[in-house]
């Protein structure tokens, strides 16, 4: 069985970094890759705040924290996973990005370099045939945010062997997360059931069954949610919402997974949720208050 050591993380945005914040507390060297410096420079101190408020509360020491910042390394070219043993692919959730980068990472890998995506959609079967070897190729969609959230989904694709899964399962108890295994299919099992419910609560408000407010208290209050689905889509991101949504629509051609026109008309305005400071509600306020 391969022996996970190194691990490179494609971007550094909020999953990238969190990815390579949780692998690196394993223990784990890893290496973050981004095509801007100012970016990869921006996720190395996220990454830092993050840890300092694991320190504030109890749960991590300054040396464990200095250590793990030591393990990380970064770089603007691919060249820089040339000794990595897995590379974790965490761009954005568009198709013919993935694979772009999948098809350029490959020349840079050593012959018996792991990849896995953490797609929450999109075929791992298609994005494995972007590569030389799908038979070493997984899905790996964990949670938001990564050093929070227990959960790692692991998705096999049609070519994936047993020893990649084994490896990568393996990996995911080491690093502290529980899996869970989800069949090939469009958009796995959290955003299977997920994304419908948040898209359900945007036809809400599109229909005018409620206001913001209303409908994200009734679902904390009614159902018992740490948080409303509306603030949840915020904090996600409406362009990764809808593009869970039209994977859906798309993979399964069924009519209950089209994308609300509201949802849709948010993401074309760019009203995005909380990293642009605007979605169904406005950030600018401090709390936060409804945009309807």
């Amino acid at each position: 069985m391969p022996t996970i050591k190194k691990i490179g993380v494609i971007g550094a945005g909020q999953m990238g970094s969190g990815i390579a914040h949780v692998c690196a507390l394993s223990g784990y060297d890893v290496i973050i890759s981004d095509i801007k410096e100012d970016v990869l420079q921006k996720a190395l101190a996220g990454i830092a705040r993050n840890m300092d408020r694991q320190i504030q509360k109890g749960k991590l020491s300054e040396d464990a924290k200095q250590a793990a910042l030591a393990r990380i390394s970064t770089g603007t070219d691919l060249s820089v996973f040339a000794d990595a043993d897995l590379v974790i692919e965490a761009a954005t959730e568009n198709e013919a990005l993935k694979r772009d980068i999948l098809k350029k990472l490959v020349p840079n890998l050593k012959a018996d370099a792991l990849i896995a995506t953490n797609t929450s959609s999109i075929s791992i079967t298609r994005l494995a045939a972007s590569t030389d070897r799908p038979s070493k190729f997984l899905g790996m969609h964990f949670m938001n945010p990564v050093p929070v959230m227990q959960l790692v989904e692991l998705i096999r694709g049609i070519a994936t062997d047993e020893e990649t899964f084994s490896t990568i399962k393996e990996l995911t108890a080491a690093i502290g997360k529980t899996a869970a295994v989800s069949e090939d299919f469009p958009a796995f099992i959290v955003n299977r059931i997920l994304l419908p419910m948040i898209n359900e609560a945007v036809y809400t408000l599109y229909e005018g069954v409620g206001g913001v407010e209303a409908i994200d208290t009734a679902l904390k209050l009614g159902a018992n949610h740490p948080m409303g689905p509306l603030e949840l889509a915020d904090f996600i991101g409406l362009d990764t919402c809808l593009a869970v949504m039209q994977v859906l629509y798309e993979g399964l051609a069924d009519s209950k997974y089209r994308p609300c026109p509201l949802l849709v008309k948010y993401v074309e305005a760019g009203w995005i949720g909380r990293k642009v400071g605007r979605g169904f509600y406005d950030y600018s306020k401090n709390p936060p208050v409804p945009t309807r």
